[in-house]
């Protein structure tokens, strides 16, 4: 798979990749942000008798595969919502992935859904963190209030919504699309994953908002 260009985007002198893969590459640190991939949701459905395909999983992980094999960063940082649910059989696909990348350095800032107990990401070499901060940015999985993004230093970067933008054309067709969500003291990502769903955001005139095509990314 050949990795579309993404759209450049300057925030805090960091220079940050918008990737259509809905991922971020931030490149002074040589990190890729992700939020919300939701592994294992396919098998939890699964389990409850409701049908659905199979290589969902596979599909995101190969995604992931081919973004570190195309930049080859230092680092992922998951923003939450990593796995779906506890331990089901798509765990071991992740566990494989893993171990193809055992000098990336990973770290999960824990969602609502990972629930997972903590020996398992120890097996897997990955650090757990409720919020991280990282130069000028402070990972998160929930945004923050305005009244909480006042009381914190740093950039905040977030996810757990799967923002997305609506867009109308001349005939009145519209289509709502995955967004990179930029405010003035808060970034909300996309979702990674491909088995979720999106939510319109309210924005201000002063935001900063990208839309995601199949293959670019484009400012609205």
């Amino acid at each position: 798979m050949t990795i579309s260009a993404g759209a450049s985007f300057k925030l805090l002198d960091q220079d940050l990749l918008l990737l259509p893969q809905k991922a971020i590459y931030w490149q002074q640190q040589q990190t890729l942000l992700v939020a919300d991939v939701h592994l294992g949701k396919t098998g939890h459905f699964r389990k409850a008798g409701i049908a659905v395909p199979r290589d969902m999983e596979q599909n995101d992980l190969a995604t992931l595969s081919d973004l570190v094999n195309e930049f080859k960063p230092n680092r992922i940082i998951f923003l939450g919502d990593l796995f779906h649910s506890d331990i089901n059989a798509d765990w071991e696909w992740f566990a494989m992935w893993r171990q193809q990348f055992p000098q990336l350095i990973i770290d999960l800032v824990r969602g609502n859904h990972d629930i997972i107990a903590d020996k398992y990401y120890d097996q897997l070499n990955i650090a757990l963190h409720k919020q991280m901060i990282m130069g000028p940015f402070l990972m998160l999985h929930h945004p923050l209030t305005e009244a909480d993004l006042q009381l914190v230093e740093q950039y905040a970067f977030c996810g757990h919504i799967h923002p997305g933008i609506n867009l109308t054309g001349k005939g009145r067709q519209s289509i709502t699309l995955p967004c990179f969500a930029f405010g003035s003291k808060q970034a909300i990502l996309p979702s990674f994953g491909k088995f979720t769903g999106r939510v319109a955001v309210q924005t201000c005139k002063t935001d900063k908002i990208f839309a995601v095509l199949k293959d670019k990314v484009i400012p609205c």
